[in-house]
C-alpha cells in the first residue's frame, strides 16, 4: 500500500474534519442529540412512539449531507472513484455494516466521532474494534486475495 501524494489533501481533510466536529457539537448543544448517521437514519424509520420533532432535524441532517457534497462538487472537481466489485457484493456489504451498526449500537461517525468526545468507554471500545477488524480486513483482501 502506497500514499498518493499527488492527491493527497491534508487541508482540505483538516478543513473537513473541523467542520464535521463543529457540526457534532452544534447537534448536542443545540438540540441535544448525538450525531451518529446510523442512528439517525434509523430514527427515520422509526414510526411508533415518536415524538412531534422525530423526524425534522432526521431530515435535515440527511439533507445536509446530500447537499454539502453537492455545493463542494460545485466548487471543485470531486476525485474520481473507481469500485472493483459488483452490485451483490456491494448490497451484502452495506447490509453487513447495518447489521454491524446495529449490533454496535451505532457506527464510526457516533462512536468515533462523538463518542470518543465525550469520553465513553464503550465508544472507545466500538472504535477500537472498528479499526481492528478494518486493518484485518484490508491485509486480507490486500495480501490473500
Amino acid at each position: 500500500m502506497t500514499i498518493d501524494w499527488a492527491n493527497f489533501t491534508p487541508w482540505a481533510s483538516l478543513g473537513g474534519g473541523i467542520l464535521i466536529g463543529l457540526s457534532t457539537v452544534m447537534l448536542i448543544v443545540f438540540r441535544g442529540r448525538i450525531a451518529g448517521i446510523s442512528g439517525i437514519l434509523g430514527g427515520l424509520f422509526q414510526f411508533s412512539n415518536t415524538s412531534q420533532d422525530h423526524y425534522g432535524w432526521r431530515i435535515a441532517f440527511v439533507l445536509g449531507i446530500l447537499v454539502s457534497s453537492l455545493v463542494y462538487s460545485l466548487f471543485t472537481a470531486m476525485p474520481a472513484s473507481q469500485i472493483d466489485t459488483g452490485y451483490p457484493m456491494l448490497i451484502l456489504a452495506g447490509l453487513l455494516v447495518g447489521f454491524g451498526t446495529r449490533m454496535g449500537s451505532g457506527c464510526t461517525s457516533g462512536h468515533a466521532v462523538c463518542g470518543i468526545g465525550r469520553a465513553s468507554p464503550r465508544s472507545m471500545v466500538a472504535t477500537a474494534s472498528f479499526m481492528v477488524s478494518g486493518f484485518v480486513t484490508a491485509y486480507v483482501v490486500y495480501h490473500l486475495f
